[in-house]
């Protein structure tokens, strides 16, 4: 009964401040949606300039490829060279496509015209999507001018794609910003909870509250909580009915893994509020570990290319654990015992930070 008055004063405190209410409700919908739209690996609008000495019919048909693909947009055609490394150093065009007769009629006879493609490799990522692209409308040409003349190409390579056929990013981006996002709010609320006290001069009315250091944890977790199963519901929501992005897998076993995830995530919020002395100093802390978790998550970059070195880092990152299970969920559908072991690693790193944090935080008020 105690800590149901503890946890009525948390919520209180949040709902009367107004820009408590934002940063809950109002900030995770707003920043799901602008993530969901830039944070994004797709190529799209790249702006190409294409230089056309063959003017070959099998040249021309190339052209019109790429004209009709929504990923370019074709800035120049010229049938005369000019290099175009200028116009890429000016940032006018990302690529470049040449297009010449073959010097070598002998082992060309079909007279297919050279072709060479210039990146911009600032962008090391983007470039090697659009090369990919090039690539397949220039297969896709051959392949077909093959078939119309009745060459049989002995091996042909085809790619089967499962679980994200569209190869659309939001599809594995969406639910790894539902993650971030959750993590972002609960290590923000939660850090600057009990140094909340220590500032107001209430730390002692708790304490003679009859309260236990234990009560005291859980009146200041849960209902953080039951805010991050909000969020966590309203990300959920967002990404299934505005970025169309499917679930296949258990709304409850997500529910599971959510709640054993924000336990763990809370045991470090709640470790930062006790060691330090003001808010600014639990913010900065907070800043500091949600950096370093999204980073070391897999948000971005896959973890296998951390060096291996420094990957024994990401097996301590709480959040890590909740990008795969949450992406297994969504994309592939699969349950428990795919991700048993990623549940298993929050429960101990939960474990081991609550305990830690309550024996920190019984030295700090036995003093």
């Amino acid at each position: 009964m105690k800590i149901y008055y503890l946890m009525k004063k948390e919520l209180i405190e949040i709902l009367r401040q107004k820009q408590m209410i934002f940063m809950v409700i109002v900030s995770p919908v707003f920043q799901l949606l602008i993530f969901g739209y830039i944070a994004t690996t797709d190529v799209k609008n790249l702006p190409v300039e294409i230089i056309n000495i063959s003017n070959s019919r099998y040249s021309q048909e190339i052209i019109n490829r790429i004209e009709k693909s929504p990923l370019f947009i074709i800035k120049k055609i010229t049938s005369r060279y000019e290099s175009p490394i200028k116009n890429m150093k000016e940032g006018k065009i990302k690529a470049a496509i040449l297009f010449r007769d073959s010097f070598d009629r002998k082992r060309n006879p079909s007279g297919f015209p050279d072709i060479q493609i210039l990146m911009d490799g600032v962008d090391s990522n983007s470039s090697l999507i659009a090369a990919g692209y090039f690539n397949g409308i220039i297969n896709d040409f051959l392949l077909t001018e093959f078939d119309k003349k009745g060459i049989s190409v002995a091996v042909k390579g085809k790619s089967l794609l499962r679980y994200n056929p569209e190869l659309k990013s939001i599809n594995y981006m969406g639910p790894a910003i539902v993650a971030m996002l959750l993590t972002v709010i609960a290590l923000f609320l939660t850090s600057s909870s009990i140094v909340r006290e220590k500032e107001q001069q209430t730390i002692d009315t708790l304490l003679i509250s009859r309260l236990k250091p234990v009560e005291i944890y859980l009146g200041k977790a849960l209902p953080m909580l039951f805010v991050g199963l909000l969020d966590m519901f309203l990300g959920v929501t967002l990404v299934v009915l505005w970025f169309k992005i499917p679930i296949k897998g258990s709304i409850f076993q997500l529910l599971i893994a959510s709640i054993i995830y924000l336990t763990a995530i809370l045991s470090i919020a709640l470790l930062i509020s006790t060691f330090t002395n003001s808010q600014q100093e639990a913010m900065f802390f907070a800043w500091f570990s949600m950096i370093t978790f999204i980073l070391l998550s897999g948000l971005y970059t896959p973890v296998e290319n951390i060096p291996w070195g420094l990957r024994w880092i990401t097996k301590i990152n709480p959040l890590q654990y909740l990008m795969k299970i949450i992406r297994e969920i969504f994309l592939k559908g699969n349950g428990m015992k795919f991700f048993y072991k990623d549940i298993f690693s929050l429960i101990i790193i939960g474990s081991i930070t609550i305990s830690f944090s309550l024996f920190i935080f019984k030295k700090t008020v036995s003093k």
